[in-house]
């Protein structure tokens, strides 16, 4: 029986979410952290605030104004690819 709640991750694996979709939602994020709602693929979305929030890591890099761009999308990449979508 299919995940009826995949990870982004895994939607990405089964090629149902691409690398555009993906840098999108990273951009979209790091343009407006407080994006709610975000279409990730035909059929899902993510709280794309909220899969940051969740994921500790990435919550501390963001709000580090010492971290570097590259490494602030790293970790939003990262939150992103490991919540439900």
């Amino acid at each position: 029986m299919p995940d009826l709640n995949p990870t982004v991750g895994e939607l990405f694996k089964a090629k149902a979410v691409t690398d555009d979709e993906v840098n999108a939602a990273v951009e979209a994020y790091l343009a407006k952290p407080e994006t709610d709602a975000h279409p990730i693929a035909d059929g899902y979305s993510l709280d794309l605030a909220a899969a940051v929030a969740e994921h500790g890591w990435a919550s501390q890099v963001v709000a580090n104004p010492e971290s570097s761009p590259g490494l602030k999308r790293s970790a939003v990449r990262t939150a992103i690819l490991l919540a439900r979508a």
